[in-house]
């Protein structure tokens, strides 16, 4: 059966994996029992060291000294850091969704998700004197998948404050969104940011922990994933996702009384988040707790009639039958609700090629190419892009 999990992300960027923000209680209890199950996994490959994702190298303060260090006065130092960001002939940042990169990393590549952005930004304004105020940004959730996990992502941004004085370092600096400059990397409805919530650098590192054992899991990493969302529970104990994290983890290890154990706690907290309930409805199924399983069916049903994903999924069985005029009005209804993701656009060209569409195949695949959010996706729609235009003019010349 599938797993369903609702992200962290991090981000209409990835900003956090295997999450969800459906509506959460405002005084989360932290878990009253022991949920780490160490004894199950083997050690890390890697000891999480968690003062690195904020870490600057000496290049990046190299850059910082190059390009804003030696600001003439009245010169606004956020702005120009927000300019370094922003303009391509600076630090030429590139969204890539692929993996959640710390500060020094995402400087290295140039590139990240919204989360991996907004926590190098943060590190060069700290390095700067500027108070940050991170945000999560109230939008739809983003999902994507990889094989039968499936991903949500919230999107985060942040706030630059006005640099601190030297003649006063003991003075406080409150960050007035009036007089602040938000930072993001996409574009954004005004309303959606101002219902931003604040969150602080300790749910950020755990929203970054939370992400990476999610972008373990599905590579395959199951016990490096297992530390890794550990250490965002530990980080926070009040991170929610990261105990759906573990869930799913102990899901995909074989350990579901452990994974009962965490999404159950989870579910405890926001029982309508109909993340927590899939995958807890799930755990539940595996261990032939059936009655109450169907009882969660039964309530997530409610929230959620036709689940993300649920007539992408249809559409690929009728492609498998070699139904494509029924793939193609599933793959459509789907894109109805999402029409900006990349595969959706994928799968209505594949359908459209199966019956002779050419010419709209080849217009899906380059809007697949277009909304891809990693290097990867970009090649391979761009290669079966060129494919697709190569076989079009061939009919041509056959005409």
């Amino acid at each position: 059966m599938t797993s369903w999990a609702r992200v962290i992300g991090t981000a209409l960027c990835a900003a956090a994996f295997l999450c969800g923000c459906a509506s959460q209680p405002v005084a989360v209890q932290a878990p009253q029992q022991q949920l780490f199950h160490d004894q199950l996994f083997k050690p890390s490959g890697a000891p999480i060291d968690t003062s690195r994702v904020f870490a600057l190298t000496p290049a990046m303060r190299d850059y910082l000294h190059k390009e804003i260090g030696n600001a003439s006065p009245g010169k606004d130092v956020r702005r120009m850091l927000f300019d370094a960001l922003y303009r391509r002939d600076q630090l030429q940042l590139e969204y890539d969704s692929a993996v959640t990169r710390n500060a020094a990393q995402t400087f290295d590549a140039r590139a990240g998700n919204c989360l991996s952005l907004a926590i190098m930004t943060a590190a060069l304004a700290q390095e700067l004197k500027m108070p940050v105020q991170f945000q999560q940004v109230e939008v739809d959730e983003v999902w994507s998948r990889s094989g039968n996990l499936y991903f949500a992502s919230n999107h985060v941004n942040l706030m630059l404050g006005r640099p601190r004085s030297d003649r006063n370092p003991y003075a406080t600096y409150s960050m007035d969104s009036a007089t602040s400059l938000t930072v993001d990397f996409i574009p954004l409805p005004p309303k959606a940011r101002e219902n931003a919530r604040p969150l602080t650098e300790t749910t950020i590192v755990a929203m970054y922990l939370n992400n990476r054992a999610a972008e373990l899991l599905a590579v395959g990493q199951v016990d490096d994933a297992y530390w890794a969302a550990r250490k965002a529970a530990e980080v926070d104990p009040l991170f929610l996702n990261a105990y759906n994290t573990l869930g799913v983890i102990y899901q995909h290890h074989g350990n579901q009384d452990a994974a009962e154990q965490a999404l159950r706690y989870a579910h405890s907290q926001a029982p309508d988040n109909t993340i927590f309930l899939a995958n807890l409805a799930q755990t539940l199924e595996a261990v032939n707790q059936l009655d109450e399983a169907a009882v969660l069916r039964a309530r997530l049903a409610q929230l959620e009639p036709y689940p993300p994903f649920y007539f992408f999924k249809q559409g690929q069985e009728a492609m498998q039958l070699g139904d494509y005029t029924r793939a193609r009005k599933l793959f459509e209804r789907e894109l109805d609700r999402v029409p900006d993701y990349h595969e959706f656009h994928f799968w209505l060209a594949i359908a459209n090629y199966q019956l002779g569409n050419i010419r709209t195949a080849e217009t899906h695949m380059a809007e697949a190419m277009k909304n891809s959010t990693t290097r990867g996706d970009h090649d391979l729609y761009a290669g079966k892009l060129d494919r697709i235009r190569a076989y079009e003019a061939q009919l041509r010349i056959k005409q």
